[in-house]
């Protein structure tokens, strides 16, 4: 049975000063939580329904915790509880183990929708771009949202919270270009692209910030396909846009190892 504490304790995890203090984030349903196991993320605790529990507990040498729908539903931040949610440590990463001399990196400047956020993560897991740097100011990736909408890449991504000057800084310092889209930019499909580099992707409306934009060597540009004198959306949701700007990375690197 959930003490009332408990319940206080991990419903407060859906506020992420309270993911902060106890170093904690939520994790939900039979698949997210099946990824999980396989991770090499810190479990602290798993609660689970019977029908999950008898699943998964010949499996596993994790204490876990049965509890009735009821209670489950009581400790959910899903509208539908999906029987059982994990109590997971958050990643304590420093930006001194992330090497950027060598591979693709993204760099999130506010990014404030925490669906976004979520595609972005997946998509770079699938790209495979294991390191994110993330402005302070941008959404919180262990918000549960997010969490839900990776997939099980948060599990695998390491994202990092920093000052975006410093990561900057240390890309200059070994030569590492950093590429941001911009209206102004050339088209993505006419540049040539490296295959070490720091990509920026800005907020959903005002995109890159102007400090960031400054440190920005390599401006690019998806472009419309649209016939002229038609009318075409301002611009692509950053998600979407992330996707677009790493494939076309990938298929020049992938082309250039051919050669």
């Amino acid at each position: 049975m959930l003490s009332k504490n408990k319940i206080k304790l991990i419903r407060s995890l859906d506020q992420k000063k309270h993911r902060k203090e106890h170093n904690l984030f939520i994790v939900e349903g039979e698949k997210m939580v099946n990824e999980l196991l396989t991770s090499s993320l810190s479990i602290r605790e798993i609660y689970a329904t019977r029908v999950y529990y008898e699943k998964i507990i010949k499996k596993q040498s994790l204490e876990i915790n049965q509890v009735t729908e009821k209670e489950l539903g009581q400790i959910s931040q899903l509208k539908t509880p999906n029987q059982t949610l994990a109590l997971v440590e958050i990643p304590n990463i420093s930006t001194n183990e992330c090497n950027t001399q060598k591979g693709l990196y993204l760099v999130l400047d506010n990014v404030q929708d925490p669906g976004n956020l979520g595609t972005i993560i997946r998509t770079a897991n699938w790209f495979g771009v294991s390191t994110i740097f993330c402005s302070p100011d941008t959404v919180d990736a262990y918000n549960s949202k997010v969490v839900q909408a990776t997939m099980g890449a948060i599990f695998t991504t390491q994202v990092v919270y920093t000052d975006l000057t410093e990561i900057f800084k240390n890309a200059k310092k070994h030569y590492t270009p950093i590429y941001g889209t911009s209206l102004k930019g050339e088209n993505l499909y006419k540049k040539t692209l490296s295959e070490n580099a720091l990509i920026v992707m800005g907020n959903e409306s005002k995109g890159i910030s102007e400090n960031t934009y400054l440190h920005i060597d390599e401006k690019i540009l998806i472009p419309t396909f649209v016939e002229e004198n038609v009318n075409v959306i301002e611009s692509l949701n950053v998600g979407i846009a992330t996707s677009i700007v790493l494939s076309e990375f990938r298929r020049q690197g992938a082309e250039n190892r051919k050669r």
